[in-house]
């Protein structure tokens, strides 16, 4: 009989065990270059958990690192060459009349570079990944790639992997390492990304892309691996399946890649840009943005450009309670320093982490995600020529879904039929005299994916009143900005006058002002002021502004918490559940019982 039940013990255990193995196998593969196998693969759960990563751009673009302040950096080359005269006259002026960009490598030698000390940075952060710019669009490896003679940082500038050195160090610091892998280029003579026709693209792939890439997957073998600039081609045309299942087959279960593939790949965590984030999805996403206006170092950028702790704070928050996370960039300099205000920002969201990383990591969307509320910004406009690309207009506006209304007086030079021309991207309407001269009240297709700097969605119209000299007549504009980039220009003409942007000296706030000063401004859009999460059985409510002497959490529920805290604090909070939602009774707590600043995370214990 015990000869029996040990058998019995040992069938049940070695089922067990080829069960795990069946299911361990399921997850690693083998898989097949065929979309509908490649979607079905699960994401991995640690990236799921993660919710933050450190994104680095780093590479020649360091060098100049300038740019306009709402452009990205590390399209320099890309401005050079399709002759933006701010870009070409900076490097004549800081470089010299001769300089290229292929002289950038002399400059570019990173010698403050200390891979440990970035790890340990990045640790600090609370990030559990990285994400470094291996090559970017203009081809320059970071790595001593056999497919980029001469344009690497090991055989120029640096004479250092700088791959491999910070592979080695994030990795030594417990954090998973990633690597983005720009698919075209700009400036390689089998196809110069942007200026040969994009059906031609297939030597380059097949010669040239491919080899590299799998020179640069297997040997780092990247847990991330972050495609991009795909969007002006098929999958089919980048081999997207048959490199995903490689790449797949290769790392195994831990690796992910993101969705940026060409058309038709669908694959992916999905990676929106200097947005305001994504509904909860499906699939698992990260808001990838600068701390500023760009990924790479942009010294033309101002101190406002960054981001306060604070809006670090509630952007994180607000994108996790979505069910997504925060890949954050940082930027250094082309000696190898990460500016030590981006530093610091970092480090202040490792601060209030430490204390809330309960309700972050792990943790998933609940039944509600975030409470808001409209909120306004007022200002006078000197004139409407805004190219705000993906950015907010201004403190407290979000990026997306925000309206803006310009009302005032325009004052023509001269007698004449004007024709107003209205730039916009996404709606506009435009009246003058109280007329409605354009009406385009729609919002325009979403731009794609990675294609940024580039592609927008601006629309044309143009409307036809007449107006007399000297003459102010009121003047009205609304706009409506749905997602993405957004952008608008109000422009006028007539037989005695070119066309170009409304002046400040023409456009009045108010009738009885003698000097022209611009239009008045309203901006709205809806702002959260508290998000949630669940984590483990609990519910965490993270306040964006402390709620001063009670929280009232608009959540119609008779079940009662167990227990409600104060992340950083142990003692229980009182409360009381009434027909507008629970009461926290804070009138016991002062500024310097609070564990952290910024945000405030309440946990409600076993709510569900």
């Amino acid at each position: 009989m015990k000869k029996m039940v040990i058998l019995a013990y040992c069938l049940v255990f070695a089922g067990l065990c080829l069960g795990d193995v069946e299911k361990a196998s399921d997850a690693s593969g083998p898989w097949r270059a065929e979309w509908e196998h490649l979607r079905s693969r699960p994401y991995p759960q640690w990236f799921t958990d993660a919710k933050l990563g450190i994104f680095i751009h780093w590479g020649l673009y360091s060098v100049p690192a300038w740019s306009g302040k709402e452009q990205y950096a590390e399209w320099f080359l890309r401005g050079l060459q399709s002759g933006d005269t701010a870009r070409i006259d900076f490097q004549k002026k800081v470089f010299g009349a001769d300089f290229t960009y292929r002289d950038y490598p002399e400059h570019f030698k990173a010698e403050l570079f200390d891979p440990d000390e970035w790890a340990s940075l990045f640790r600090g952060s609370g990030a559990r990944y990285v994400l470094l710019v291996s090559k970017h669009h203009d081809g320059y490896c970071l790595w001593p790639s056999a497919y980029a003679k001469g344009w690497n940082s090991v055989e120029t500038g640096p004479k250092r992997n700088l791959v491999g050195e910070l592979t080695q160090s994030v990795r030594a610091a417990g954090l998973k390492m990633g690597l983005y892998y720009s698919l075209p280029e700009w400036n390689n003579p089998m196809h110069r990304w942007y200026t040969d026709p994009h059906k031609n693209i297939g030597p380059y792939v097949e010669k040239h892309m491919i080899p590299q890439f799998k020179e640069l997957i297997s040997t780092y073998k990247p847990s991330v691996l972050f495609a991009d600039g795909e969007w002006f081609n098929s999958a089919e045309q980048w081999h997207s399946a048959e490199l995903i299942a490689w790449y797949y087959n290769l790392v195994g279960p831990d690796a992910i890649v993101n969705n940026r593939w060409g058309g038709g790949s669908d694959i992916g965590f999905l990676t929106p840009e200097y947005s305001s984030g994504l509904p909860a999805s499906d699939r698992p996403w990260t808001e990838v943005r600068g701390l500023g206006r760009s990924f790479g170092l942009n010294r033309n950028e101002k101190l406002d450009a960054y981001m306060t702790a604070a809006d670090l704070v509630h952007f994180f928050a607000k994108a996790v309670a979505h069910g997504g996370g925060v890949t954050i960039n940082a930027g250094p300099k082309a000696d190898g320093q990460i500016p030590m205000l981006q530093q610091e920002r970092l480090l202040q969201l490792g601060r209030w982490l430490e204390v809330n990383g309960e309700a972050i990591y792990g943790s998933t969307a609940w039944r509600k995600q975030t409470e808001e509320k409209e909120v306004t910004l007022e200002r006078i406009d000197p004139q409407i020529n805004f190219n705000w690309v993906r950015n907010s207009p201004g403190k407290p506006i979000r990026e997306d879904n925000f309206t803006a209304t310009w009302t005032g007086f325009v004052q023509p030079q001269y007698s004449a039929d004007y024709t107003f021309e209205v730039q916009a991207d996404d709606a506009v309407r435009l009246w003058v005299d109280d007329k409605l001269v354009i009406d385009k009240w729609s919002a325009a297709a979403a731009s794609a994916q990675g294609n940024v700097m580039t592609n927008t969605d601006k629309t044309e119209k143009e409307g036809v009143i007449a107006l007399k000299a000297g003459k102010k007549v009121p003047i009205r504009i609304d706009y409506f900005e749905d997602k993405q980039n957004a952008s608008i220009r109000l422009s006028w003409s007539c037989d005695k006058q070119k066309k170009q942007i409304v002046p400040t000296s023409r456009l009045y706030s108010t009738r009885d002002k003698s000097i022209g000063d611009g239009l008045k401004a309203i901006y709205k859009s809806k702002a959260s002021w508290l998000c949630y999460t669940q984590n483990k059985g609990n519910v965490y409510a993270i306040a964006l502004n402390w709620p001063g002497k009670e929280l009232v959490l608009p959540i119609k529920t008779t079940a009662k918490p167990r227990r409600v805290t104060l992340l950083g604090r142990k003692e229980p909070l009182k409360y009381s559940i009434k027909s507008d939602g629970i009461h926290i009774d804070l009138s016991n707590l002062y500024h310097n019982d609070l564990p952290c600043d910024w945000a405030w995370t309440f946990k409600l214990e076993g709510l569900k």
